[in-house]
């Protein structure tokens, strides 16, 4: 029996078991989940928390959880005016309680959306292609369920993250601008997978009105949609979009800080975090540290895109996935995170010390091709490291 044969065989006996060990499944997947049988999605609705432990509660979870998903959906997919006893209020209604006025404000939030999910992943065709399973209440909804039907026709920019306050984000120049029109929806009857996206989106959105939507979520929600839609368990890629909706809050609620700017400065807030990259690098290499201090290469040019977005911008979608596990994986999430970021500078230290300003921006925001493989190797060494250097007070 191969390696290989042997590594499937060990991960069929921790989920097979009837409750799972979580550490051990963890300890699994850190490694990389094979990308056979549905391992991916089965091991990421557990490590994020959507599925329980105990193997004998999983069809009551999956079954509570979609007949939710679909309740949301009945109440938020709904046109003004196609309520009883709502002949008082009309579009041009001024009450800001009235259904009309809050429709138009959600439009707001759901031009951005459709503005970023119709650009994800545009190297693939996947987010283009029709999905299997398509709502046939809202494909046949002669109103505006479906949600691009409420956008209007607008020119399309790149939706790349930029926030401002935090300085450069990425210098790139600008995408050449492009009607809606080319990405008209499928033939009556189908919708792509964007447009399942884009529900999930302004579904998110509109139970957490706190949060909203942030330009940045549809790179986070991607690759978890990608996932569960290829799912090759019909079961489970049938029942893809409400299992990601939730797997994607779960994670949204261990990440949201780095969304929002009032929580810059506190512990959990995306400045933290640029820190910690900074005392990383600081501690396994000062000597590239002190020279993009020196260029005044300051941690938002780069880490801020790389930490925010889970680095889902920087490796093709193949490379996100693996990267993921080990991330999802990390029982002092997002720590391996911190030893990532730090491994991608230490390992173009060569290309950086011989560099100047832009050279190196440039560098770091279109990340060079080095091997997944290599970069999470390195961070697990500096992780050892930095754990050990800990344990022992240094």
């Amino acid at each position: 029996m191969s390696s290989y044969d042997l590594r499937l065989k060990d991960l069929d006996q921790v989920l097979e078991s009837e409750v799972i060990d979580l550490s051990k499944l963890r300890e699994f997947c850190f490694n990389g989940i094979p990308d056979v049988k549905g391992y991916r999605s089965l091991c990421w609705r557990l490590l994020l928390n959507y599925l329980p432990c105990d193997r004998n509660k999983w069809d009551e979870q999956l079954d509570h959880h979609r007949k939710l998903y679909q309740q949301w959906l009945d109440e938020i997919l709904v046109t003004p005016g196609s309520f009883d006893n709502e002949e008082c209020d009309h579009p041009l209604n001024e009450d800001p309680n009235s259904k009309w006025n809050t429709f138009f404000k959600d439009n707001q939030a759901l031009t951005q959306i459709d503005k970023d999910v119709r650009r994800l992943h545009p190297e693939l065709s996947f987010f283009q292609q029709a999905t299997d399973y398509p709502l046939s209440n809202v494909v046949y909804s002669c109103g505006t369920k479906r949600l691009n039907r409420r956008v209007g026709m607008h020119f399309l920019n790149s939706a790349n993250v930029v926030r401002k306050g935090l300085g450069i984000v990425k210098i790139s120049p600008k995408a050449e601008q492009t009607s809606t029109s080319e990405f008209k929806p499928l033939e009556e009857g189908s919708e792509a997978h964007w447009e399942v996206v884009e529900r999930i989106l302004f579904v998110y959105c509109k139970l957490n009105p706190g949060q909203g939507y942030v330009q940045g979520m549809n790179e986070i929600i991607g690759p978890i949609y990608y996932c569960f839609a290829t799912d090759p368990i019909i079961k489970m890629k049938e029942h893809a979009e409400a299992d990601c909706f939730f797997v994607f809050t779960n994670l949204m609620s261990e990440i949201r800080d780095f969304f929002i700017k009032t929580l810059d400065e506190t512990d959990s807030g995306i400045v933290n975090m640029m820190r910690k990259v900074t005392d990383r690098l600081k501690e396994n290499d000062p000597v590239v540290l002190n020279y993009l201090v020196k260029n005044e290469i300051y941690p938002q040019y780069y880490s801020f895109r790389w930490l925010t977005l889970l680095l889902s911008q920087e490796f093709s979608l193949p490379e996100v996935l693996r990267i993921w596990d080990s991330l999802f994986s990390d029982s002092q999430r997002f720590s391996f995170l911190i030893d990532i970021c730090c491994a991608m500078i230490v390992l173009v230290r060569e290309q950086i010390l011989a560099a100047d300003f832009s050279t190196i921006v440039k560098l770091l925001q279109n990340y060079p091709n080095v091997e997944t493989r290599v970069i999470l190797n390195k961070a697990a060494e500096l992780s050892v490291k930095n754990r050990d250097e800990e344990s022992s007070g240094i």
